[in-house]
């Protein structure tokens, strides 16, 4: 949970790191499918092959500038990345909560998909 009040208002503005380097601008809201609860941003990266790198957003918090994220952009280099048009399918979600030490169980639905782009 963040301490703003709705998460999907900050598209478009920085996210800015734990060490207050900016990461990116945020280009789409990921929630718990089960909570409704915004776990993950992402950010647009790649000057040809575009692609959208996953910050998580527990934790965020306004900052004069943007959003201000609990991880380092360091950690948010070495992150799981999709193609831009592409959607996380269960392997990724796995592997994209254990990058950042993240309890993370399939949804008990059919895709088995946990998050969701708002």
């Amino acid at each position: 949970m963040t301490d703003v009040d709705n998460v999907a208002e900050w598209r478009g503005k920085d996210l800015i790191d734990s060490d207050d380097d900016k990461i990116g601008k945020l280009e789409e809201v990921y929630v718990d499918t089960e909570t409704d609860e915004p776990v993950f941003g992402a950010v647009k990266e790649g000057v040809v092959a575009k692609h959208l790198t996953f910050v998580p957003l527990r934790g965020a918090t306004a900052a004069p500038d943007g959003l201000k994220v609990a991880v380092s952009k360091a950690q948010v280099k070495d992150t799981p990345n999709i193609g831009q048009d592409e959607e996380l399918d269960e392997d990724a979600e796995s592997e994209l909560y254990r990058h950042y030490d993240l309890d993370y169980a399939p949804a008990p639905t059919a895709s088995r998909r946990r998050l969701a782009k708002r």
